[in-house]
C-alpha cells in the first residue's frame, strides 16, 4: 500500500505529536462555538481556548517535526536507505500532492495562528483576564473597580493603554505576576502606589482635558454623630477647582497643580508617596520656588534617597477606581439614602464599630457583624430588638454588603491599607504639602487655610443654619476646642 506521507512521518513520536495537535485543535474548535453560545463567560475559557490549548497545538506539531527528523537519521544511517537528504521532485505526482497537502496546512496554521494571537492578545486586555483568573489575588481590586466611576473603563485603559511599546512593558510585568501568583510570592495586600503605571498624560487625559478644569463645583456632604439620636448635620462646600485655561481666565484653584503651564516635582521619603518633606514649583515665567520642611522630622540622607517626581493626576487622584471606602464614609452614606434607619438609636456608632471589628475571613465576617449588631440592641434596647427586627436585619444586610465591597481579610485589604489623596478627612491627602510646614527660601509657606481649596457656604449643626455667599468658619461637630486647627483631620478620623 502506498503512503500519502513522507516515510519518516511513520514512527511512534510523530503520531503522538499528530493526536495531540489533532484533540488539541478539536478541543479549541469546540470551546470557541461553546463561548459563542454562552450567555456569561468563564473567565477560565479564555485562558485555554487562547493560552492554553494552542501551546498544546504547536508543541504537537513541534513533536510531529521531531519524530521525523529522528526517523529519517535512522533511516538514513540504516543499510536499506543510503538517501542523506530529503528529495522534492515536483514533476513526481506524488511528491506534488504532499507538497501541496503541506503547504495548504501551513497556510492554514498561520492562519489559525495569527487568529489565535489576536485572540490572545484581546483576551489578555479584557477586564475578565485580569480580575477573574487570579481570583483571590484580584478579587478585592476587582470588587473595587466594579463599584467604581469607572466600572465601564478597562483595565487596559488605565494600565496599558494605546501603542505597542506600553503593551510589552505590561506583558513582561504580567510575566513576574503570573510566577508571584504560581509561586504564592505576591504581597498581601498588593504594594501600592503601582510604580510601572503609565503617565496620567497619556491615560486620563484621553478622557478628562485638563485644560478645561475650572470654575467652582458645589458639593454637599451629610454626616450623623455616634450618638443616640444619630444626630444627622451637613456641610455645603464651593470647591475651587480651578484649571489651567488662560484663555477662560487667570490659572488658579485645585487644578492649578496639574502639568499645563506649571510643574511642581516632589520628593516622598515612604514608600506609599505620603511623607512629603520637599516641594518644588516652576511657573509658565520660568521662576523655580522650592518648599522644604524644616522642623527635623528627617535628613538629609532621607531626602536623598527619596522618589523625586513629577506632579501628575494620580498624585492626588490616586484612588480612581479601586476605592476602599472608611465605615464612616460608608454607613454616613447608607443612612442618607435611607437604607439603614436613622430611627434606631445609636445605630450610626455600633454600625461603625461592627465594620471596624477584626475579622479572619470575609464569610465570617458577614456573620459577626450580625450576630455583634443584634447582641447590641438585644442588650442595650430589647424591646426595640423585638419591635424593630425588621429595620435591623435591614441595616444589617447593608453593612454585609459594605464590607463585602471593602474588606478582604484574606487578602489583608482594608481602607487604611490604601490611603486616598483626594480631600483630608480620612489620609493626610492635601496636607502632604499643604501643612503649614513647608517654606520657602523667602519665606513663603504652603498655606493650610481652608478656603484655599473651598468655600463653606452652609454648615447645618444641631438645627443651626449658619449661610454665607462669602464663606463661614467652620465649626467642628464635637466640642475640641480649636484642636482641629492645629492637627490633621486623618489624626482622629483614621481610628474611624
Amino acid at each position: 500500500m502506498k503512503r500519502f506521507l513522507p516515510k519518516s512521518f511513520y514512527n511512534p513520536i510523530s503520531f503522538a505529536g499528530t493526536t495531540i495537535s489533532v484533540v488539541s485543535f478539536a478541543v479549541i474548535v469546540f470551546l470557541v462555538v461553546l463561548e459563542m453560545f454562552e450567555k456569561s463567560r468563564n473567565p477560565y475559557m479564555g485562558v485555554i481556548a487562547f493560552l492554553i490549548l494552542p501551546g498544546a497545538l504547536f508543541f504537537g506539531v513541534a513533536i510531529i517535526f521531531l519524530g521525523m527528523f529522528l526517523e529519517h537519521r535512522r533511516r538514513r544511517r540504516s543499510a536499506s536507505d543510503s538517501r542523506r537528504y530529503l528529495r522534492i521532485d515536483l514533476n513526481d505526482a506524488h511528491h506534488r500532492s504532499v507538497f501541496m497537502f503541506f503547504a495548504v496546512l501551513t497556510v492554514f496554521l498561520l492562519m489559525f495562528s495569527a487568529f489565535g494571537a489576536y485572540q490572545a492578545y484581546e483576551y489578555t486586555e479584557t477586564v475578565q483576564f485580569c480580575g477573574e483568573v487570579c481570583h483571590k489575588v484580584m478579587k478585592p481590586e476587582y470588587t473595587a473597580y466594579m463599584y467604581s466611576p469607572h466600572a465601564r473603563v478597562t483595565c487596559a485603559e488605565c494600565h496599558v493603554g494605546s501603542g505597542a511599546d506600553w503593551y510589552v512593558k505590561s506583558k513582561l510585568s504580567g510575566a513576574y505576576q503570573v510566577y508571584s501568583v504560581l509561586f504564592n510570592k505576591y504581597t498581601r495586600p498588593i504594594e501600592t502606589p503601582v510604580r510601572s503605571l503609565r503617565p496620567a498624560q497619556q491615560t486620563c487625559e484621553q478622557c478628562h482635558w485638563p485644560k478645561y478644569f475650572y470654575t467652582e463645583k458645589k458639593i454637599e456632604k451629610t454626616y450623623f454623630l455616634p450618638d443616640e439620636k444619630n444626630t444627622e448635620w451637613w456641610i455645603t462646600l464651593l470647591m475651587k477647582i480651578g484649571g489651567g485655561n488662560t484663555e477662560s481666565g487667570p490659572t488658579s484653584g485645585i487644578h492649578w497643580h496639574m502639568n499645563i503651564r506649571n510643574k511642581i516635582t516632589y520628593v516622598a521619603i515612604d514608600s506609599q508617596r505620603q511623607v512629603i518633606p520637599w516641594v518644588q514649583s516652576v511657573g509658565p515665567d520660568g521662576k523655580v520656588v522650592t518648599y522644604k520642611v524644616n522642623d527635623g522630622s528627617f535628613t538629609n540622607d532621607q531626602l536623598a534617597k527619596g522618589e523625586k517626581r513629577l506632579m501628575d493626576c494620580i498624585d492626588c487622584h490616586n484612588r480612581p477606581t479601586h476605592i476602599y471606602r472608611p465605615p464612616n464614609q460608608s454607613v454616613n452614606e447608607a443612612m442618607k439614602l435611607g437604607w439603614i434607619d436613622t430611627r434606631l438609636p445609636f445605630v450610626k456608632a455600633i454600625s461603625v464599630d461592627a465594620l471596624s471589628q477584626h475579622y479572619a475571613t470575609g464569610d465570617g465576617a458577614k456573620d459577626s457583624i450580625g450576630i455583634y449588631v443584634r447582641e447590641q440592641y438585644a442588650e442595650q434596647y430589647p424591646q426595640i430588638a423585638r419591635t424593630k427586627k425588621a429595620d435591623i436585619d435591614s441595616a444589617i444586610a447593608q453593612l454585609q454588603k459594605i464590607y463585602s465591597r471593602n474588606f478582604f481579610p484574606e487578602m489583608r485589604v482594608s481602607w487604611k491599607k490604601y490611603p486616598n489623596n483626594i480631600g483630608h478627612l480620612y489620609d493626610p491627602g492635601c496636607f502632604r504639602c499643604h501643612d503649614g510646614k513647608h517654606v520657602s527660601d523667602d519665606g513663603k509657606i504652603l498655606s493650610k487655610d481652608c478656603n484655599t481649596c473651598h468655600v463653606i457656604l452652609a454648615q447645618d449643626l444641631n438645627d443651626k443654619l449658619r449661610l454665607s455667599l462669602q464663606g463661614v468658619e467652620y465649626r467642628h461637630p464635637v466640642d475640641i476646642g480649636d484642636a482641629w486647627k492645629e492637627m490633621n483631620c486623618s489624626d482622629c478620623h483614621r481610628g474611624q
